[in-house]
């Protein structure tokens, strides 16, 4: 998922634009979280954050809209840097969002944020990056969370 300037990428891709802010797009690939980082910085965006349950709500919605079979894995712009430790107590784990213009990221992160399907490795010394996770839900809603 790539968050893109107001101008929306080729019709090729799924594509969100909330009424305000940058547009979401989804881009189906198994690649690496620096290929998709270098994709998105073709098209001249960044990989996607969220700062809160709206957008959260419309990146899930593009990706069920771009047909997404469960269970996939999505790069986000989350990445917690070699410097940086894990922390259990907050929502992001001590990842922070990548990429983000002007600071505009969110200093306080949601709890509603803070589902991870798999607790990521604890650890201060290694850089590490974790995607959006969709999984197969029983009653046909989209189950995700964040995977290191």
């Amino acid at each position: 998922a790539c968050a893109l300037g107001r101008t929306p990428p080729p019709p090729r891709a799924a594509v969100r634009c909330p009424p305000a802010g940058a547009c979401f797009s989804a881009h189906l690939a198994n690649v690496s979280y620096a290929e998709a980082r270098d994709a998105c910085d073709q098209r001249r965006g960044s990989l996607a954050w969220v700062s809160g349950e709206p957008e959260l709500r419309l990146l899930l919605g593009l990706l069920a809209e771009a047909a997404v079979p469960a269970p996939a894995l999505f790069w986000v712009g989350l990445k917690r840097d070699a410097s940086a430790c894990t922390h259990e107590e907050q929502p992001l784990r001590g990842f922070s969002w990548e990429g983000v213009e002007d600071g505009a990221a969110p200093h306080e992160v949601p709890a509603a944020l803070g589902r991870w399907v798999q607790e990521p490795l604890r650890s201060c010394l290694t850089a590490r990056c974790a995607g959006l996770h969709l999984a197969a839900d029983p009653r046909d809603a989209p189950s995700w969370g964040w995977k290191e």
